[in-house]
């Protein structure tokens, strides 16, 4: 089999991003019971099976409060698989695109975050997927590891289609309103990783291509910006609009502190790649529109 026809294996089952990228030519996506990092077994029994060009990690163990319960399973999907995954692609030779998180640092900074910032995890969520970084970079694989961030899409569970479901039925909503990220849909970011393929498949792997990047929509808001602008786009379809309140996280006690910045300058992407992540806005729009055309709130 030549390499233009060995599929790229895509993990993570029915999560946002995987099944994002499922829309591409060529692409094999797994997940459980099949390939499940919570059997080491079935990695690489996926893998020899698949006998794949290229491997993108986007499964994960994502639930960040219940992870400080469940330290052993959060530690297994995000750090024992993935170095495991990654072994498997250095010894065939063959790269693999590793998602990450803004979680891996503490929210202090008061800028946008770039790659070689340190590093300072606040919860087991956090400190599991910078341990799987680690691994990552450990393991002598031609690594490329996107953090990203404040993640959504038309279907599955996230806060867009949370914020949509909840305003039909209140008038009035509090949001945190002192935490600042760059929302990004897994649409942008499976066409982010797309765009990258597509050059490792043109060129070949380069040594600049190695390491950590920060792949994030453009421009930047806070949770409370992201609800009030959802429910301006829900607007046009004829939706009940709540009144929405900002707070402050100190209001909206969790078990795990959130990054008071999550910020993700994606300036190396974009030199590196040529690939630069649509305005959260622009991309917005687009999803609330398909969440009205295909799966509504």
């Amino acid at each position: 089999m030549s390499d233009a026809t060995r599929p790229i294996l895509v993990t993570g089952g029915a999560g946002q991003l995987a099944s994002a990228l499922a829309a591409g030519a060529g692409i094999l996506r797994v997940g459980r019971p099949a390939f499940d990092f919570d059997k080491p077994e079935t990695i690489e029994a996926t893998f020899q099976a698949a006998n794949p060009r290229l491997v993108v990690n986007a499964a994960a163990y994502t639930a960040v409060d219940a992870a400080e319960k469940d330290i052993e399973a959060a530690y297994r999907a995000n750090r024992d698989g993935p170095a495991i995954l990654a072994r498997l692609c250095a010894a065939a030779d063959i790269p693999l695109i590793h998602v990450s998180t803004d979680y891996v640092f503490d929210g202090t900074k008061p800028t946008p975050y770039v790659e070689t910032d340190p590093v300072g995890p606040q919860g087991v969520y956090g400190a599991s997927k910078l341990a799987g970084e680690q691994a990552v970079m450990a393991s002598g694989a031609k690594a490329i590891i996107l953090r990203t961030a404040w993640v959504y899409a038309a279907t599955g569970k996230n806060f867009v289609r949370t914020m949509l479901t909840v305003g039909k039925t209140r008038d009035r909503l509090t949001v945190v309103g002192d935490q600042h990220g760059c929302p990004t849909t897994a649409d942008d970011l499976a066409d982010a990783i797309r765009s990258i393929i597509i050059r490792l498949d043109q060129g070949g792997w380069n040594p600049a291509y190695q390491g950590i990047f920060h792949a994030a929509g453009s421009g930047e808001t806070t949770w409370h910006g992201l609800a009030v602008a959802t429910f301006e786009e829900a607007a046009r379809h004829g939706a009940k609009v709540p009144e929405v309140a900002p707070i402050a996280t100190a209001d909206w006690p969790t078990p795990v502190k959130r990054p008071a910045n999550s910020r993700l300058d994606c300036s190396r992407l974009q030199q590196v790649f040529e690939v630069r992540m649509p305005h959260w806005r622009e991309s917005l729009t687009r999803t609330v529109d398909t969440i009205f055309a295909t799966a509504p709130p």
